[in-house]
């Protein structure tokens, strides 16, 4: 009787095991496939790194990783751990920091070039300052010159003007000398209007005598006689007043007409005449200093 129960219990009990080996079998089979697609799928991404260390360092704008079918089903396997994701996003992080590197050289690159070019445009900046000033000290400079170059161009001018004046003379005054009987003797009367003229050249500048003596004396009688008072005009000048010799002009001419005559009238008296001649420009020049000698003569004490 026993034996028959336990024989029953098998009976009962086998359909059970049978349907848990069916379950296992279906649960181990997914577990061996998942197991074997990541070493399979290794192989690429070990593949994709070295490629990647080999390159130039550029952008990874490759094809986009996207996940295989994988499963028994041919879906994305429900029961993926960490591990598995790990090796799926490292190919996406390397290349991530492939990307933050190659950006971070463009952006010291980048900031290099901006500091060398700042530097090169304040050295130019420098630079033309310093060519500014120097057009404007040379601006000023050249004004300067100019400014003296006409100042020296007006002094010419002046100076060119007061040495063509210096030959040109007018007549102020005029004494006429009467000598009784053709004698060099001086009258009172004569020698008052030399006095009155040497007076008035006292400090003057700038002026000459014209000493033209006249003599009713035909040929060369008339021009000794002639010649005899004009000395005598001189002579007084020279010893009583210090009118200096440079500064007087004589001429004898006897019988005959001087320029300044203005008829023909035949000579009948002895006469000289003394006419002051004065050069404008020569008169304002500077004063002498003391102890030079004045127009009329050496300086007296």
């Amino acid at each position: 009787m026993a034996h028959m129960a336990h024989r029953s219990a098998l009976r009962i009990s086998f359909p059970s095991q049978l349907a848990v080996l069916v379950l296992a079998s279906a649960v181990a089979i997914p577990a061996v496939a998942q197991q074997s697609q990541p070493s399979a799928s290794s192989e690429p991404t070990a593949t994709v790194q070295s490629d990647t260390s080999s390159a130039p360092q550029q952008p990874a704008a490759t094809t986009p990783i996207t996940p295989g079918r994988e499963g028994f089903w041919g879906r994305v396997n429900p029961f993926a751990n960490k591990k598995w994701v790990r090796k799926q996003t490292t190919p996406i992080n390397d290349r991530l920091s492939e990307l933050d590197e190659v950006n971070a050289k463009n952006s010291s690159d980048i900031k290099d070039v901006d500091s060398r070019a700042q530097a090169g445009i304040r050295q130019a900046q420098t630079t033309a300052d310093g060519a500014n000033q120097t057009a404007t000290a040379a601006s000023t400079e050249a004004q300067n010159a100019n400014g003296i170059a006409q100042g020296a161009a007006g002094h010419v001018d002046q100076l060119n003007t007061t040495v063509g004046g210096l030959d040109q003379y007018r007549e102020v005054s005029e004494s006429q000398v009467k000598f009784a009987h053709g004698q060099p003797m001086l009258s009172p009367a004569a020698r008052k209007q030399l006095d009155d003229m040497a007076t008035a050249l006292n400090g003057k500048q700038g002026y000459i005598l014209e000493v033209e003596a006249h003599s009713p004396g035909a040929g060369s009688v008339g021009i000794q006689n002639s010649e005899r008072l004009a000395e005598a005009v001189k002579r007084y000048l020279v010893t009583e007043h210090e009118i200096p010799v440079y500064r007087m002009h004589a001429v004898a001419l006897g019988n005959a007409h001087g320029q300044a005559d203005e008829d023909n009238k035949p000579i009948r008296t002895s006469s000289v005449s003394v006419r002051l001649m004065e050069n404008s420009l020569a008169a304002q020049a500077v004063p002498q200093p003391q102890g030079v000698a004045s127009s009329t003569g050496a300086e007296r004490p």
